[in-house]
């Protein structure tokens, strides 16, 4: 069986709309999918990445794709009263449900539906009670809290040191595909296409870089 990591934080519109869309694009294939909620805004710092919400054309113009695609696709997608939010709270609830690091997909749907359907303020407190009301028989004892927290981290951390620089991302084959439109390719690298055998993909990494050097 083929093993697929899909890293996702619940504040980003895309990961929604690839988590509905997988299980479609994997049809017919003998894999299993694990998730890994991972802190975006850490991996962007990294990168000194500002992300798409960051300038402000390309929020607007982002937030109004992603609620297209949702409907294109099907799966609608309800932006929330407020965007972007701070997503720890509900990364830390969903790693509550975990031992490992990696969530299954009830648990991850439940926070994404949270999110992106309805239109509600993710953050809103009776909200946050409801969600892990849904979530408690997930839940893991944690007497002495912060395993969540520690979760989060080593996740981040180990996202981070595979190259993960956004997300969604799926890892497979010891590759790493990122965003909604790779999903395609994922599927294709599963489904054994000749080419990946061949060089174009570590072509990418060696082709020379054409500009100076920023100035500081």
């Amino acid at each position: 069986m083929q093993h697929v990591t899909c890293y996702l934080d619940f504040v980003s519109p895309y990961a929604w709309l690839a988590f509905e869309r997988l299980p479609r694009e994997l049809e017919g294939l003998h894999c299993h999918v694990s998730y890994r909620p991972v802190l975006l805004g850490a991996l962007l710092q990294q990168h000194g990445n500002p992300g798409p919400v960051g300038i402000a054309p390309k929020r607007d113009w982002t937030l109004r794709h992603v609620a297209w695609l949702g409907h294109a696709l099907g799966c609608g997608l309800d932006l929330p009263a407020r965007h972007p939010f701070n997503p720890l709270p509900l990364l830390r609830l969903a790693l509550a449900c975990s031992d490992d690091g990696s969530v299954n997909r009830f648990v991850a749907g439940s926070v994404l539906r949270h999110v992106w359907q309805g239109g509600h303020d993710a953050l809103d407190p009776a909200r946050l009670d409801a969600l892990a009301e849904l979530l408690a028989e997930q839940t893991r004892p944690d007497p002495e809290g912060g395993r969540a927290r520690s979760l989060l981290r080593a996740n981040t951390d180990a996202a981070a040191a595979r190259g993960v620089f956004g997300v969604p991302t799926f890892e497979a084959e010891g590759r790493l595909f990122w965003g909604l439109d790779s999903l395609p390719m994922l599927r294709a690298c599963l489904a054994g296409d000749g080419w990946f055998d061949g060089p174009a993909w570590d072509a990418a990494h060696h082709l020379p870089f054409g500009l100076p050097p920023a100035r500081g």
